[in-house]
């Protein structure tokens, strides 16, 4: 994510509860970012308002999100419309880049490990849970303390700019290779992800969306909005490991098939919806 925003939306948030502000930011990226125009006041109180949010609630989570430079706001009479900073255009496009290529296919594996070696004092609380949310969100796994690994080498660049943010950038060893003796690959995989409880929010997702049939207009809306806020949460909870380090009945792509054709069928009605409340 971006500097800025990106540090006012953190990773840690990423698998947060479902709150007032993080529906507001699906909003914002899966209806504002797209159509590039401002946006009335009234329109995302009324979008929120189709997901239960009450209007005090929906203009807290609106003034925090400008405290934290994603939107702008602009006046044009007695009316109030929002604009994405730039540093929020940014921070959106690339969550929605992770989010929406959540689950599709991928190459297979090389049989390659990014290993990562880094000490943090214990005494550097904030810096230490700083650099674990980042790796994480990298797509990273701590097998023993001070070791991350990932069986993608194309995570190193996302690796090291997550070291450069704490400073750590120098005294840390990065390595890519395979496994030689020692733990295996699938107790490696045991040792640095709870796949338990990955598998076990992916069964929630599916029980949630797969046999979902909204109403149009504001019940496909709703339903858009809250698909995509509950999926934008996998992409930190899921380190996305190659098929072959996965159990054959992977729930995980089971959701992905949910999502993406949920989010397909639902787009067209769920665009137009929030189109007619800025009219």
């Amino acid at each position: 994510m971006a500097a800025g925003a990106g540090e006012a939306f953190s990773r840690r948030r990423e698998v947060a509860a479902t709150s007032a502000r993080s529906l507001l930011l699906t909003v914002l990226g899966e209806f504002v970012l797209p159509a590039g125009e401002p946006v009335w006041t009234q329109t995302l109180l009324d979008a929120l308002g189709h997901v239960g949010v009450e209007e005090k609630s929906a203009r807290q989570a609106l003034a925090r999100t400008a405290a934290d430079d994603v939107v702008v706001s602009e006046r044009s009479g007695r009316r109030v419309r929002w604009s994405l900073t730039t540093a929020g255009r940014r921070l959106l496009s690339e969550g929605a880049a992770r989010i929406y290529g959540h689950g599709v296919g991928r190459e297979a594996w090389d049989g390659r490990w990014l290993v990562l070696v880094v000490s943090v004092p214990e005494a550097q609380r904030a810096l230490r849970h700083q650099l674990r949310t980042q790796l994480a969100w990298a797509g990273l796994g701590s097998p023993a303390p001070g070791v991350w690994v990932c069986p993608d080498a194309a995570r190193a660049g996302e690796a090291h700019r997550a070291l450069v943010d704490v400073g750590l950038d120098e005294s840390a060893l990065v390595v890519v290779g395979g496994t030689h003796g020692g733990l295996s690959d699938a107790e490696l995989v045991a040792q640095a992800w709870d796949l338990r409880e990955v598998e076990s929010r992916y069964g929630e997702f599916v029980e949630q969306f797969a046999d979902l049939d909204p109403e149009q207009d504001g019940g496909v809306l709703a339903a858009q909005v809250r698909l995509v806020d509950a999926w934008r949460r996998f992409p930190f909870l899921d380190p996305q490991l190659p098929a072959e380090l996965l159990p054959d009945d992977w729930v995980g792509a089971r959701a992905a098939e949910v999502f993406h054709a949920r989010h397909e069928a639902w787009a067209p009605g769920a665009q137009a919806a929030f189109a007619e409340l800025g009219r």
